[in-house]
């Protein structure tokens, strides 16, 4: 089992200098807290895994195959796996959820 602390693990993240935290990596699925503090740019890469996306806090835009649209807290996005997309226009800190399915780079051809 695994079990965690969601409000702890987003205390932890503000300690932790990276934009990106994962807590979980089993077989099937990975998870962490990506970070975007406001003003930055969103430098990530397509992945070869299908991705999850839940704001959890912050204000900004995400685009993806040509749509924009507004990322605040509540917010649930899915990207399938190799689009092109991107968090920009961030105006108050982003604060993440990141589910890749399955784990992160286990389709990356080497």
């Amino acid at each position: 089992m695994h079990k965690l602390d969601l409000l702890g693990l987003i205390v932890d993240m503000h300690e932790f200098d990276s934009s990106y935290k994962e807590f979980l990596k089993v077989p099937a699925m990975s998870a962490g807290i990506y970070k975007l503090p406001a003003g930055s740019s969103d430098q990530q890469q397509p992945h070869s895994e299908d991705e999850l996306y839940y704001v959890l806090r912050g204000h900004g835009r995400f685009h993806m195959a040509g749509e924009d649209c507004e990322a605040v807290e509540g917010t649930i996005l899915f990207v399938p796996a190799h689009v092109e997309h991107r968090f920009h226009s961030i105006t108050e800190e982003l604060l993440i959820l990141v589910v890749f399915a399955p784990a992160e780079y286990s389709n990356r051809k080497e």
